[in-house]
């Protein structure tokens, strides 16, 4: 198009240097279906060029102190917040959600990531037990355990990037850390910044690809003996085959079906519009968000009628317009797999109440390449369905009715998943008994997404192995090893 500027050119960060790659890789803006931007199609070559750049970077880094660690993961935390707007524009633009979910949560989530770890590294304690008849003292201590490999998911990109750099780094290790390719810019900016607040060449590198290319390169390493993924089952059980002739340590956080129970004591007055921005919050693009609602018979008819209403409400509209609640889905080929889930339902007899197929979506005249959709409510539904079963990651969501709390627990843990599950009741007693039968990792009741970031972060069953969080990621980016000394 005449006057379009052209595409930004990122280049992979390696050893405290930006470095140009031989091949690169078109990444669209979700609004519009352009491209905007090229990204380094990575693969072993620059893996093992970050490789050795961590590796000569480790000894000097995991020698310093927790507090010289905790100064810089603060300095750098003070410089994102100072990038706030601009980081918060480029996240929108590259992900497609809108600008103010980008300014409210994704930034200041990521600067509070790095001033959370700068504090809880200086707050862990050792264990120690004293046998006075075998005159002996026992104790731990916690050791970095090298190069971690960091791979993040494009539906929070730089969120997710440090929440997992962050206690890393902070640990001690050095990290190689691959981006999504479809949504890599933040993290390219997120570079600039290292050597300001005092990161050391090869403490932090960053190398942008594909997950057959970079991802599989950083995996398969034998000297990356840690990953942390978060992403797709089926991108986890790669990674677990390639990692499992090196016995690497694993975290994976992964997909979940999660299900919000409304008993008929629920407040609809809060849990309405919270189940909305629930299930269609960054276009229905969160692991947390909320697929299936089951609601008491009861009041099933009038949570339906206020659900669809408020759905309604939801505008839809360019990620750079402050008055959207949602914007673009990550790619065309995301939004035409979620939109097959609809026409599946259809398929199967299902309603569709609201959303795709029903109402229309106006959008201005560049942006109708772009990859939106409304909200959509799926009613008469069975709980086979692969709409009940399959995490579609979208902003769909299925609504069906119960009628007993035993009945309604065996359905919700139905599925292979077990990230996330929200439960509305006034009974205190019904809320703490559901909870503790449902097979999820966390549990909200009468809200959503509300985190304690001190406390376990991760889900049961297909949803992953493994728990984030200030003590858990301790233990995941460190060894622990058994001192004992007989006096």
């Amino acid at each position: 198009m005449a006057g379009a500027r052209a595409p930004w050119m990122l280049e992979n960060f390696i050893d405290g240097k930006f470095l140009p790659c031989n091949s690169y890789l078109d990444s669209y803006d979700p609004s519009t279906g352009d491209v905007y931007c090229r990204v380094p199609n990575s693969g072993k070559e620059e893996i093992e060029a970050a490789v050795e750049a961590a590796r000569a970077a480790f000894p000097g880094w995991s020698s310093r102190s927790p507090q010289e660690r905790s100064q810089v993961l603060n300095r750098l935390a003070d410089l994102l917040e100072e990038s706030l707007e601009e980081l918060a524009q480029a996240e929108s633009k590259d992900q497609g959600k809108t600008i103010t979910l980008a300014r409210t949560m994704d930034i200041p989530r990521s600067v509070q990531n790095f001033r959370f770890f700068a504090s809880s590294i200086l707050h862990h304690t050792s264990e120690c037990t004293q046998v006075d008849h075998q005159g002996c003292l026992h104790y731990t201590v916690r050791t970095p355990v090298g190069i971690a490999g960091l791979i993040s998911p494009w539906n929070l990109p730089l969120y997710l990037l440090t929440w997992k750099i962050a206690p890393a780094i902070a640990a001690g290790n050095t990290v190689i850390a691959k981006p999504s390719e479809l949504t890599s810019v933040t993290a390219w900016m997120m570079c600039k910044l290292l050597e300001k607040a005092g990161v050391p060449p090869g403490v932090v590198n960053i190398v942008f690809g594909t997950g057959p290319g970079a991802g599989e390169a950083l995996v398969s390493h034998p000297e990356v003996p840690l990953i942390s993924f978060t992403g797709s089952q089926p991108t986890a059980e790669r990674i677990t085959q390639l990692s499992a002739p090196h016995c690497k340590k694993l975290s994976l956080e992964l997909g979940g079906k999660n299900p919000a129970i409304v008993f008929e004591d629920a407040n609809l007055e809060e849990c309405v519009p919270t189940t909305v921005r629930s299930s269609f919050a960054n276009q229905g693009e969160i692991c947390l968000c909320t697929s299936r609602i089951f609601v008491q018979r009861s009041i099933y008819t009038e949570f339906l009628k206020r659900f669809v209403e408020a759905t309604r409400m939801w505008k839809v509209g360019i990620p750079s317009d402050p008055s959207a609640n949602m914007g673009a889905l990550i790619s065309k080929a995301h939004l035409e797999k979620v939109r097959s889930y609809i026409k599946k339902a259809r398929m199967e007899g299902a309603q569709i109440l609201c959303g795709e197929g029903v109402d229309k979506l106006n959008l201005p005249p560049k942006n109708q390449g772009g990859y939106f959709m409304l909200p959509t409510v799926i009613t008469d539904i069975k709980d086979e369905s692969c709409c009940m079963k399959e995490e579609i990651f979208g902003p769909v969501t299925c609504v069906v009715p119960f009628d007993s709390e035993e009945e309604v627990i065996q359905r919700a843990n139905s599925v292979k998943y077990g990230l996330a599950a929200t439960v509305w009741s006034g009974n205190v007693g019904r809320v703490h008994r559901v909870a503790k039968k449902l097979q999820s990792g966390l549990v909200w009741t009468n809200c959503w997404l509300i985190r304690e970031l001190n406390l376990p972060f991760g889900g049961m069953k297909s949803s992953g192995v493994g728990r984030e969080g200030a003590k858990d990621s301790y233990e995941f980016f460190t060894e622990v090893k058994t001192i004992t000394v007989k006096h």
